[in-house]
């Protein structure tokens, strides 16, 4: 992490008078936003009960610059919505979330021309301070952990002010990558798949980022709470499931795991609905999820083949599930 060196007098008085701290000592990024679009930066404070908060400042960047090469007006747009979007769900539904798919509470939001500022509260002073690179079966449990108390949390409710259809891949929002596709049997199948997530009768809720890099971890790593909902909106929480796997372990690993991993998801959800007292028949929405995950990983590999051709993830164990995903349409 490096010191801030564009923390201005602006900032400075929307985090003090947002947190009644007296001073800010000092400031560092915690890490620079996606193409140029602002930072996070950790503010460390005195004279306030929390000893540091966090930064979002989103930015309009003057010129565009993606590291895949997109760029353009309607790339601009969905990032733009993104940080609307995200800028609702801390607003409106953050405080909903209980322990059991912890989220950093929100503390200040203020929209400005040029962009937006969140203030929130920082994870690693909560006690969620771990990142990880590669994940034990301890802190693989808590992810899926948090994955389903997060779906059972937000099952049955409509998005409102959150994307219509969450995930950052989502084909509507993807028409450059759907063009791009080079793959005929995959690109005709594009909306076939779409359709079918979003027919599933058991919508929730989904982060629509849910790697492993936006999961922060207690000092143990049996507890995970989660960040970045630029992408969260309605959906098939198998969506979220697929993607998290998908960031965690190379083919070999997909395969061999795959079964146990979905059991302790839907172990986990299980108990989640039963702890929610929603009327849900559960045993119908696993069967229905447990059909739709193929179609989630397919989902998100057709994006993978137009976005980035020759993506690590693009693996034998993808190629395996959307040619028997194809095969069944």
């Amino acid at each position: 992490m490096t010191e801030s060196d564009s923390f201005d007098a602006q900032l400075t008085a929307f985090v003090l008078r947002s947190t009644g701290a007296a001073t800010i000592s000092r400031t560092e990024v915690v890490q620079s936003l996606w193409s140029g679009y602002g930072q996070i930066v950790r503010c460390y404070l005195t004279g306030n009960a929390a000893p540091s908060v966090v930064l979002k400042h989103v930015r309009w960047p003057d010129e565009q610059a993606h590291p895949y090469g997109w760029v353009s007006d309607h790339s601009h747009q969905r990032k733009l919505k993104s940080y609307q979007v995200e800028t609702t769900w801390y607003e409106r539904y953050a405080e909903r979330c209980a322990d059991a798919c912890r989220v950093p509470r929100c503390l200040a939001v203020e929209h400005r021309p040029d962009g937006v500022l969140l203030l929130l509260e920082d994870l690693d002073a909560a006690g969620f301070a771990g990142r990880r690179r590669s994940v034990n079966d301890a802190e693989v449990d808590a992810c899926l952990f948090w994955l389903a108390n997060f779906h059972a949390t937000f099952l049955g409710n409509q998005p409102d002010g959150l994307w219509t259809v969450g995930t950052y891949w989502h084909l509507e929002t993807r028409p450059d990558e759907l063009d791009a596709l080079d793959d005929g049997p995959l690109k005709a199948a594009a909306v076939e798949l779409d359709r079918r997530l979003s027919a599933s009768p058991f919508q929730t809720f989904v982060h629509g980022d849910a790697k492993l890099a936006n999961f922060c971890f207690s000092s143990d790593g049996k507890q995970a709470a989660a960040v970045d909902f630029q992408y969260v909106g309605g959906g098939c929480g198998m969506k979220d499931v697929a993607y998290f796997i998908s960031s965690c372990f190379d083919e070999d690993e997909c395969e061999r795991r795959e079964a146990a991993l979905l059991d302790r998801y839907f172990k986990f959800l299980r108990e989640a609905l039963d702890r929610s007292g929603k009327t849900i028949d559960s045993r119908a929405l696993e069967v229905n999820w447990r059909e739709l995950y193929p179609v989630a990983w397919t989902d998100f590999f057709r994006f993978l083949q137009g976005w980035s051709p020759g993506h690590w993830k693009a693996h034998r164990y993808s190629k395996r599930l959307a040619s028997e995903v194809l095969n069944s349409l």
